[in-house]
């Protein structure tokens, strides 16, 4: 029940994935993107911040409310 208090991060896919590495288009299909400026919000952990290294020039990253 702890999870309900956690911090959340709304990412926003704002830049085409044509002409982009295979393995950074599986991550952006595996964090649930489909379509150019499509939003996600996933929890504010360590795994989510790796898969937003890699995929840094493709979204935007704000906090969620």
């Amino acid at each position: 029940m702890a999870e309900n208090n956690a911090k959340k991060l709304k990412i926003t896919l704002v830049k085409s994935t044509i002409g982009a590495v295979p393995k950074n288009k599986a991550v952006i299909k595996s964090m649930g993107f489909h379509k150019l400026g499509s939003s996600v919000i996933l929890p504010d952990n360590e795994s989510t911040r790796g898969q937003i290294r890699l995929i840094a020039p493709f979204v935007k990253v704000e906090d969620a409310e």
